[in-house]
């Protein structure tokens, strides 16, 4: 089982496409070629109409200020993903987490309304956990009723009005800056392609797909302080979303834990043969998204300090969009949590860009449920199995045409009569 999106069959080694280039290539990459071509289109479309530089330092904090919180769930729910699961009340667990965190904050403190919130979140990723592994309830029908139990939870404490917290505590985390020293960013920066050449070095063979990436973030971070210092002052959702991105990738590729989850999504029952526990991993899945839904609820709940009963609806369908376009799996054993924080990026991108443009809000959603269809439908026919349907297809279709060639031609000459076999003699002696 490979930890990635590709499931196909080992290569020899030495043998097949270099791993730098599968890195590179469209199937592996194509996420990131979108979201430039994205980029480098609204850049224009702006500068056409006269409108400010869409790349300035400003508008590119706000769409990471944006993205930032569904970035971080979506790297969740990639892992969910991973281990042929899905959670749809990920965001009624985080208002409902946001809900406890204020109406506790002012008369218990921050640390309790923060403990308890996210004790919260896990206990709802424990129930999901237990009826879909242990009930064997499906996991779409569990999670769909949660999704409409909690968000009933969160009404009846709300009771049809919006609250406000006097404590500021969430607030001021969650709108907080931090802005890393420049020369640590080039510190950063420089160790990521070393290593990278370091890696290559000692392998003594063509670049592979680690090096690749590692290097490709290391000049990222080299220019980001080098020419856009400002680009580092970010908020603390947005380096929370990095770094569950960074810590779960890592998690995923290099690990034990990262290579059984993606087995237990592949081939549960080879993985259990194998000597996996299939739900335990699973239902580690479900906690451990109910926990980051929770994390995630107070940290919106914190950046307005309010919250009210319509609080993140439908935001479970804007993460689950991000995982799928950045290429996971639906029906799990592959996906890669680097590429659903892109695949957010190119939605809240979209959304920023029409906002920019002054495109109304019925066009984006045209736009936007396009995209995640013509996504969803390039990854299926990329894969391993719908490139086997195209070629079975394709070959039933020449086949077919080749069969209404031969109409009107000659008829096929009669088979020839072949010698019973003894076994059917013997069947007809005992028959008579």
């Amino acid at each position: 089982m490979t930890s990635g999106t590709d499931t196909g069959v080992l290569r020899p080694a030495g043998g097949g496409t270099p791993g730098w280039r599968r890195a590179l290539s469209p199937r592996s990459a194509g996420v990131v070629y979108a979201l430039v071509v994205l980029v480098a289109v609204l850049s224009i479309s702006s500068s056409a109409q006269g409108r400010p530089a869409y790349l300035s330092d400003v508008n590119i904090s706000n769409i990471l200020d944006q993205s930032a919180l569904y970035g971080t769930l979506s790297v969740f729910m990639t892992i969910m993903l991973i281990t042929g699961n899905f959670d749809l009340s990920v965001a009624s667990t985080a208002a409902l987490s946001g809900t406890v965190a204020l109406k506790l904050v002012d008369g218990h403190g921050i640390a309790f309304a923060l403990i308890t919130a996210l004790l919260v979140g896990v206990l709802v990723g424990l129930v999901n956990a237990v009826l879909v592994q242990k009930v064997g309830v499906n996991a779409f029908i569990v999670t769909l009723g949660t999704l409409t139990a909690v968000r009933g939870v969160v009404q009846a404490i709300l009771d049809g009005q919006s609250i406000t917290a006097t404590n500021t505590g969430f607030h001021t985390f969650s709108t907080a800056r931090v802005i890393p020293d420049r020369g640590t960013a080039f510190a950063v920066g420089a160790l990521l392609v070393a290593a990278a050449v370091l890696v290559a070095v000692r392998a003594g063979r063509r670049p592979t797909r680690t090096t690749v990436e590692l290097a490709v973030v290391g000049i990222v971070v080299l220019l980001v302080a080098g020419a856009r210092p400002a680009l580092l002052n970010q908020s603390v959702p947005v380096w929370i979303m990095l770094a569950a991105a960074l810590l779960a990738g890592a998690v995923l590729r290099y690990t034990v834990i990262g290579r059984n989850l993606y087995a237990v999504g592949g081939n549960p029952e080879a993985a259990r043969l194998s000597g996996i526990n299939v739900d335990r991993y699973k239902m580690a899945a479900f906690v451990l998204n109910g926990g980051m839904a929770a994390l995630v609820g107070v940290l919106y709940a914190g950046r307005f300090n309010s919250v009210d009963p319509t609080v993140l609806t439908g935001g479970e369908l804007t993460v689950i969009a991000a995982a799928v376009l950045g290429g996971t799996s639906l029906f799990g054993g592959s996906g890669y949590v680097s590429k659903s924080v892109v695949g957010a990026l190119i939605l809240f991108t979209l959304s920023n860009g029409f906002n920019v443009l002054n495109i109304g809000s019925n066009y984006q959603n045209v736009v936007q449920g396009s995209v995640l269809v013509a996504a969803a439908a390039l990854y299926t026919a990329s894969s391993s199995r719908g490139r086997s349907f195209v070629r079975a297809r394709w070959s039933a279709m020449r086949g077919g045409q080749g069969g209404e060639a031969l109409e009107g031609g000659p008829a096929p000459a009669p088979a020839e009569p072949q010698a019973p076999s003894r076994s059917s003699r013997e069947a007809r002696q005992t028959i008579d």
